[in-house]
């Protein structure tokens, strides 16, 4: 039996023995310096685009800086399968510190990795195998410390304990952007340099931190008295995914949950900073100030959420939650603009832009390997165009025709950088942000709103996860689907948005991407989730 708990109005979990209290706490924790870790990289994804794929063009670097970001996430979900089925046969506890040590280790030797500069193609692959480690060890990571959690919680208190899990998440970026920020703010121009390997570096401090509290944990209660009951399972992967009961509610799980919540989430958090400094032209501090102040008010809500969905319903919550974020998307992230960056918005409005080119001249520039040079003049007027936030038609003309670029009443012959840049700036598009005519308020109204729609989809779902699933094999089964959606649905979301935006020439072009995920699974979800906050956990 799970010793009774009484909770605080805002979910807090008190009423535990200090052992218990110990042992929530201190999973939480170690997540929150994983998810740190694992933070840095987006967060200073254009420094490390110019340190370590500086061989190819501006446009190609930066995305391929992204795809390495996205590598991490794409072999996630061979992580959970690996220490997913580890922590179903092992246990919860020496799951964990298999993966902080891997993560730990893999975010500190990024801090020592020489640059492009130094040595060549070789830092780019060492780069890409380091994220590799680091997303197969939080592959492993979010199951166990969300089924721990949920493990030590009553009935009827999951979603208020897990939802502290959850939170793990913004805390880690938080941290992240503090570190950023502080660091950048005693190194100045040098932090582009060197300065930026600095909070790599202190993560090996984390990491000890993080090893030290996890060896002070005891296995779960309940694995404890499912492997002394011989209830264990010896083929978690078989009957996982092989047996159509639990595989089509792993499904159901991935498509009518996950995925949308990931999308959502990665939107929110991820691709709003890469709105505001790569789109809008913000300062990179003023950018990570304004999103740690959301997260400093929108953190709080994945409790509230989490809590309220243990009277309820999960499944009502993140559903509404969906549902907000499909219809209005759009629109804040056109408030952002409106908001953060007005002469930009102003130049959207009133500019008329047009490129007509020859349609085989024109690439998609999404470029994996960083090898494709995009060298025609078609390529070259959208990349610059892009790169300026400039809002831009395409129209098609006759085989073999010069590329003409209308800006207005400009017209440019052929690709010309100098009059290309003058025309840009005469329609008014500025190259960065005024700070003076920064409206922080409606900024941080829109960002705390996207946390609103995070906290929604986010704070619940550990709760309904981990009810989905037996415990003989629900670490395995619940990591899969969860580590798909939020390393495929959700990690690839940037580098994805970001070439739709250079393909189609529209600023906001990239977030149908979230927002028709998040449609497919608002309609999967209200058919087929079912709602679990009543059950009883399985053995």
């Amino acid at each position: 039996m799970m010793t009774s708990i009484t909770d605080t109005a805002a979910g807090a979990p008190t009423g535990l023995t200090a052992k218990e209290r110990q042992v929530i706490l201190a999973s939480s924790l170690g997540t929150v310096f994983e998810w740190y870790d694992f933070y840095l990289y987006g967060s200073l994804a254009a420094i490390i685009s110019k340190q370590f794929f500086s061989g190819v063009n501006e446009t190609a670097a930066f995305v391929f800086a992204l795809l390495a970001f996205a590598a991490g996430f794409a072999v996630r979900p061979f992580g959970a399968l690996v220490f997913g089925r580890l922590g179903d046969l092992v246990g919860r506890k020496y799951t964990f510190l298999v993966t902080i040590v891997i993560m730990g280790a893999s975010t500190f030797f990024v801090g020592l990795l020489p640059g492009y500069a130094s040595i060549g193609v070789s830092a780019p692959i060492i780069l890409i195998a380091l994220r590799l480690l680091q997303g197969l060890a939080i592959g492993g990571e979010y199951g166990g410390a969300a089924i721990y959690v949920a493990e030590h919680a009553p009935h009827g208190k999951r979603g208020a304990f897990t939802s502290w899990i959850q939170t793990t998440a913004s805390l880690g970026l938080l941290l992240s952007l503090v570190v950023i920020v502080g660091t950048r703010a005693v190194m100045g121009p040098t932090f582009d340099e060197w300065g930026w390997r600095i909070p790599f570096l202190v993560s090996i401090v984390l990491l000890g931190v993080s090893v030290w509290i996890r060896l002070k944990l005891e296995e779960s209660p309940t694995f404890q008295r499912i492997k002394s009951e011989g209830k264990q399972s010896t083929s978690p992967l078989r009957d996982s995914f092989a047996r159509w009961g639990n595989g089509k509610l792993v499904l159901i799980a991935l498509f009518g949950g996950v995925a949308g919540q990931a999308v959502i989430w990665y939107g929110g958090q991820f691709y709003s900073l890469f709105f505001l400094t790569q789109t809008l032209k913000l300062d990179a501090t003023t950018a990570n100030l304004l999103q740690g102040t959301a997260l400093i008010i929108g953190t709080p809500l994945f409790v509230v959420f989490g809590t309220l969905s243990d009277k309820i319903g999960r499944k009502k919550i993140i559903m509404t939650g969906m549902a907000l974020a499909v219809f209005t998307t759009i629109p804040i992230f056109q408030g952002l603009t409106y908001f953060a960056n007005p002469d930009l918005a102003a130049a959207l409005q009133k500019s008329h832009v047009v490129v007509i080119a020859d349609p085989a001249t024109c690439a998609f520039q999404f470029n994996p390997v960083g090898t494709a040079a995009f060298t025609s003049d078609c390529d070259k007027a959208r990349g610059a165009l892009a790169r300026a936030s400039v809002s831009y038609t395409n129209e098609a003309s006759a085989t073999g025709s010069v590329t003409v670029i209308r800006i207005g009443e400009t017209e440019i012959i052929g690709y010309d950088t100098a009059k290309l840049s003058a025309a840009i700036t005469a329609a008014g598009y500025p190259d960065k942000a005024d700070p003076d005519k920064i409206n922080f308020v409606g900024v941080l109204a829109m960002l705390t709103l996207l946390m609103m729609y995070i906290g929604m989809v986010y704070g619940p779902i550990a709760a309904i996860l981990v009810e989905l699933f037996p415990a003989r094999i629900r670490y395995t089964s619940m990591s899969l689907p969860y580590h798909i959606g939020n390393g495929w649905f959700g990690g690839f979301l940037p580098s994805v948005s970001f070439a739709l935006v250079a393909m189609s020439g529209d600023i906001y072009y990239g977030l149908w991407y979230p927002v028709l995920i998040a449609a497919g699974t608002l309609i999967i979800g209200l058919i087929f989730l079912p709602e679990t906050k009543d059950r009883e956990l399985q053995d």
